[in-house]
């Protein structure tokens, strides 16, 4: 247990912190796809947030059409009060196309589609993943706690250690070395503050409604690290807090293959990019892939001996070899296809949700 502080302010869980947060003014939304349904760790989460209550509950729900009945009856026999959002139903859609805004489907346009929507129903809006196992009911206050004392923006950071063993890889051998060697060239303070969340890539943050309406985002994997762009652009150093949720168990992914680790990789280093291009620090790419892989297997190293220390698992060259994968996503931001602020778009957040309402309507016909 320790209390430093970062450039951020950091709220420590020193035994079972359990603040006052104003919940009843609170969205939580929780992006969801038709393979989280019966998911242990999907029904653990609703049905604690039942046991929450903040002002109400919006679940992003990316699911095919013959599986979106299923998953809403799913849904409602947990007893939770929350509304499904169905991101990628045909009107919705229809409406993004006719927009301007159609293209990919992911997480991080499901969410900023649920972003939409939720900062139109309360002061404070919470995102949090639904495939956490040790999730527990005092997540979403601790998150909401700083929002009511002058923070605009909260994020969530947590330790990933379970069959011991050191989980969170892609945030450990990737972010956390990228943004270091990055700190070695760079004096910008866009990467102070990257540098400064202890989980970058946790899917877990708060803001406020307004910074809400005035984030750009990542289509897909790269969400987290391009929100961290966004929020340094509207909150900064001094509106912004961490706060401990403990000790994380979700769950995990395969380096290779499609959604593999490696495949984020190359999304989270895209959306890491592009925020140093939107913040004009420039990089020079073969150089910093050196420091990057010299800077990674020294974290697998430092990491080797918090492991020992520990008593945990580790496989040291196993590590190594995912570094040298890691690399390969080193490189300058591809098109940039991000979907605008709400503020900035002509698109209405309450049309999206009366066609995904009315898509849902249909399914049960």
């Amino acid at each position: 247990m320790e209390y430093v502080q970062e450039r951020v302010a950091t709220l420590h869980d020193f035994g079972g912190a359990a603040p006052a947060a104003p919940l009843d003014r609170t969205t939580v939304v929780v992006p969801l796809t038709a393979r989280d349904q019966a998911s242990l760790a999907a029904e653990h989460v609703l049905t604690t947030l039942d046991d929450v209550a903040p002002g109400s509950v919006l679940v992003a729900l990316r699911a095919d059409a013959d599986r979106v009945a299923s998953v809403r009856e799913w849904v409602e026999s947990l007893g939770v009060d929350a509304e499904l959002l169905w991101c990628n139903a045909p009107p919705v859609e229809a409406l993004l196309a006719d927009h301007g805004l159609g293209g990919p489907a992911g997480k991080g346009r499901d969410v900023w589609l649920a972003l939409g929507v939720a900062a139109t129903l309360g002061e404070f809006v919470v995102v949090h993943d639904a495939d956490a196992t040790t999730y527990g009911p005092e997540h979403v206050p601790r998150l909401c706690f700083p929002l009511a004392r002058e923070y605009s923006f909260v994020k969530g950071y947590y330790a990933r250690v379970e069959n011991d063993r050191l989980y969170g890889r892609l945030c450990r051998l990737f972010y956390e070395p990228a943004v270091a060697a990055l700190d070695e060239i760079s004096d910008a303070s866009v990467v102070d503050y990257l540098g400064a969340f202890r989980y970058g890539l946790a899917g877990e943050f708060a803001a406020t409604s307004d910074v809400v309406r005035g984030l750009r985002a990542q289509r897909g994997w790269g969400l987290e690290v391009g929100t961290l762009g966004e929020a340094f652009a509207a909150a900064g150093f001094s509106g912004t807090a961490q706060v401990d949720l403990g000790v994380h168990e979700h769950d995990h992914r395969a380096v290779g293959g499609p959604a593999g680790l490696s495949d984020m990789a190359d999304e989270v280093a895209d959306a890491l990019f592009r925020v140093l291009a939107d913040a004009d620090v420039r990089v020079d790419y073969d150089s910093l892939c050196e420091r990057y892989r010299e800077t990674a297997r020294r974290y697998v190293d430092q990491y080797a001996l918090d492991a020992a220390f520990n008593g945990l698992d580790f496989d040291r060259e196993g590590e190594r070899d995912q570094v040298d994968a890691y690399a390969e996503a080193i490189g300058p931001p591809g098109e940039d296809q991000r979907l605008p602020a709400w503020a900035e778009t002509e698109l209405s957040a309450a049309a999206v949700r009366t066609a995904a309402r009315d898509a849902l309507g249909r399914k049960n016909e």
